[in-house]
């Protein structure tokens, strides 16, 4: 399984819910989606929205690299290890690297 997180400053919170529905409308192959989170929550630096996925086997990740309208995208594995994932397991960064905040995981 694979966490996408799609970041967005306030300013461009149309342009995170275009993406979201653009998701919602156009990919079949995520597990899940979330909303548009307003604020800083967790490791992350920016507001965002969360996509899991399986695997990338129907191309899910170069999809939203064409479609993420320049926003930057982090996707990471999710193994139980919320410090590794974020860092140092397979982090995929479409866009700028942003950068996660490390001191408040384990």
């Amino acid at each position: 399984m694979f966490h996408a997180h799609v970041y967005f400053d306030l300013a461009e919170q149309a342009k995170a819910q275009r993406v979201q529905q653009k998701i919602a409308q156009q990919r079949h192959d995520v597990q899940a989606m979330f909303g548009l989170v307003p604020r800083l929550v967790g490791p992350h630096l920016k507001p965002m929205f969360e996509v899991h996925l399986a695997d990338n086997s129907h191309g899910f990740i170069e999809w939203l690299d064409e479609h993420r309208e320049g926003l930057s995208v982090l996707i990471h594995p999710v193994s139980g290890n919320d410090r590794y994932d974020h860092s140092e397991g397979q982090v995929l960064w479409l866009g700028d690297a942003l950068g996660v905040n490390l001191a408040v995981l384990r």
